[in-house]
């Protein structure tokens, strides 16, 4: 029997590329909230893939992109923060790209500099032919020392197995970090959060999304008069605009009823029993300068 491995492995790329989406078919959880947006991602989620002969842990980090604000200013910190500390880094791009951009050249030169084991994982191969990808495997060999180079379809789970053997044969011989049975460090009250921002993201419209955050005020279980154990949970989504939030609300308070279900109807899988979630909205056009907020998204090891 082959001795055991364990490492860490942080996923960077820039925003949409679909790091999300492949981060969740590795572990085989719906551990990281997914979104056909960018900057989806505003936290360093740790999510555990264990197999048979491994244990790795995955950091996903929010997608590179130009600050607007303090809150880009800290995703892009913690993108890049979490890298000193990983074995492994999957550096994702698309396979659309016709050249090496300005945003992928950035993250290169932050590679260069940390020095690690990189493996380049080429996404949504599925869009170009195949002469094209050769002549971007190509381009990219000449940019960087990657330990490996991987095309992929994110959305496809054919392709896990793949990375996973790759990422395996970096690692080194190590201990099991975490229980076998877990499979991200989120708190339950952390996975509502992002379940009820997950369902915004994909319902409202697109000036809105980004202009949100969610903060769970109760997180309580109990046994019903039936004797059922049931979450209570309430949650308040703080947006920017007064406007934002009479779209978040939706006519007769349509569009809240809609996310609440939506994210009710996934927390009660990750829960395990009924979930009784109540939502309100709030104005706080300076939400995403808060420093007590801020520190929510900041990478900590």
């Amino acid at each position: 029997m082959s001795e055991f491995k364990s490492g860490f492995v942080s996923i960077i790329g820039r925003t949409n590329v679909g790091k999300s989406t492949l981060l969740n078919n590795l572990i085989k959880e719906d551990v990281v909230i997914t979104a056909n947006k960018p900057q989806t991602t505003r936290l360093a989620i740790r999510a555990i893939a264990n197999r048979e002969n491994s244990q790795i842990i995955f950091i996903d980090t929010p997608g590179i992109h130009k600050p607007k604000s303090k809150l880009s200013e800290t995703m892009i910190d913690t993108a890049f923060s979490s890298l000193k500390d990983v074995d492994v880094i999957l550096f994702m791009i698309e396979a659309t790209s016709k050249d090496v951009g300005k945003g992928d050249t950035y993250i290169l030169e932050k590679l260069k500099e940390i020095n690690k084991k990189v493996i380049l994982i080429i996404n949504k191969i599925d869009l170009i032919e195949k002469e094209k990808l050769l002549e971007l495997i190509t381009l990219y060999k000449d940019t960087y020392n990657f330990a490996s180079i991987i095309p992929i379809e994110a959305s496809n789970k054919k392709y896990s197995d793949i990375v996973l053997d790759e990422i395996e044969k970096l690692l080194k011989p190590g201990p099991m970090f975490y229980d076998p049975e877990e499979y991200t460090d989120q708190t339950l009250r952390q996975m509502a959060e992002e379940k009820i921002r997950e369902k915004a993201l994909r319902l409202l419209n697109d000036e809105v999304p980004h202009g949100i955050y969610v903060e769970v005020t109760k997180f309580k279980d109990r046994k019903t008069t039936k004797k059922e154990d049931i979450y209570d949970i309430d949650a308040t989504i703080y947006c920017k605009r007064d406007s934002h939030k009479g779209i978040i609300i939706g006519k007769d308070g349509q569009m809240l009823k809609k996310i609440g279900q939506y994210a009710r109807h996934d927390l009660e899988k990750i829960c395990g029993m009924k979930v009784n979630l109540k939502l309100w909205v709030k104005v706080d056009n300076k939400w995403d300068e808060n420093t007590q907020i801020l520190k929510k998204f900041k990478y900590t090891n």
